[in-house]
């Protein structure tokens, strides 16, 4: 692959949902494309169909139409254990609402995605220093429940990166956090992607959020489009 070649690209996809007997379309024939390293913004209004882009672009969702590609992959061609086998190589989740598993400790948390990926004993050492450049070495025997909001969304960030993804998807990464909470993960997902070279598609309410992109994506109508300086 070209490392000049875009990371991600979309074409013609279309999906919809059944709500009832109605069908609702969300993409309509959506292309677009995201360039190695960039970070991306994408806005749109409530319900407009990001959550459902980025479950596309992650292989949870395969669309009704059209194709996504990434890294040269064509991913809706691949079957269900094909996409599971991708996204755990290659693509790192933030969530809003942190999604750590309650019943293991911060270091377990981590340190899962690299057992399913088979990493090796040197990939859980970066892990945990990355856990020490978040600040929360010290927490490594700690439970979800025993941490705050913010240190949650950090546990959350390094367990998203600590197995080297080509990619870093992130779904309203400060939604559930107060403002200056928010500003300092902000800080730190920039530091981290920019650090490592990651490319980053973020959806986003936040201005302060888009105005830290290298671009901004809008979805509206079912369809991409780019703003203009």
């Amino acid at each position: 692959m070209n490392q000049t070649d875009p990371l991600i690209l979309l074409r013609g996809l279309s999906y919809s949902y059944r709500e009832g007997k109605q069908d609702h379309a969300v993409l309509r024939g959506l292309s677009g494309e995201i360039g190695r390293g960039e970070y991306v913004a994408l806005l749109g209004q409530s319900g407009c169909g990001k959550s459902t882009l980025l479950n596309l672009i992650a292989g949870l969702d395969v669309p009704e139409n059209g194709e996504i590609i990434i890294n040269g992959v064509v991913l809706n061609r691949l079957d269900e254990r094909e996409r599971t086998l991708f996204r755990r190589r290659h693509v790192g989740f933030v969530y809003q609402f942190f999604n750590l598993l309650p019943t293991l400790t911060v270091e377990e948390n981590i340190l899962l995605p690299l057992e399913l990926k088979g990493a090796p004993a040197s990939a859980r050492e970066h892990a945990r220093q990355l856990l020490n450049e978040v600040g929360l070495g010290d927490r490594a025997g700690s439970y979800p429940d025993q941490l705050s909001g913010g240190e949650q969304q950090r546990i959350a960030i390094v367990r998203a990166v600590a197995h080297d993804p080509l990619l870093l998807l992130a779904d309203e990464p400060t939604g559930n956090l107060d403002s200056k909470t928010g500003e300092h993960i902000l800080d730190l997902i920039d530091r981290i992607i920019r650090a490592q070279g990651k490319t980053l598609l973020v959806v986003t309410h936040s201005q302060e959020i888009a105005s830290r992109a290298d671009r901004i994506l809008y979805l509206h109508d079912g369809q991409l489009s780019e703003a203009r300086s």
